[in-house]
């Protein structure tokens, strides 16, 4: 398979499925997303807004996010038991997936943008449990 960047909603929604078809399917992600996840269509359409905004500036996403938040329920979800090393695991499964099917500046972007997002998402879940 040839790689491509991503230029359209087509490749954010294929990266997106393809990614989470993993997330799903991992010994220690899988567990907790989909103990979280209650219906996972919308929630990848949902994810598919989030990385259409992030990586192309386009869709319906603007104004419709909030992460750390999001991220702050799913650990207080699960007992405050998220760790560092589950960014970890998270990074190299989208890495994986990126290098996988995509190559190009968006996707070295999507990179870039998830290195910087899973270590805030991290420190902020880390703040949260201290108060």
């Amino acid at each position: 398979m040839d790689k491509i960047d991503i230029k359209s909603r087509k490749e954010v929604d294929f990266l997106v499925r393809r990614f989470y078809d993993q997330i799903r399917q991992h010994d220690t992600l899988g567990p907790i997303f989909n103990g979280v996840v209650k219906d996972w269509d919308t929630h990848l359409i949902h994810l598919s807004d989030f990385w259409e905004m992030i990586l192309l500036q386009t869709g319906p996403g603007a104004g419709k996010f909030n992460p750390v938040k999001v991220h702050r329920q799913v650990d207080a979800e699960v007992d405050n038991s998220i760790e560092q090393a589950h960014f970890g695991n998270w990074l190299e499964l989208w890495f994986q997936t990126l290098d996988r099917y995509f190559e190009g500046e968006n996707a070295s972007y999507a990179k870039e943008h998830a290195r910087r997002m899973a270590h805030m998402l991290f420190m902020r879940i880390w703040e949260a449990r201290a108060k």
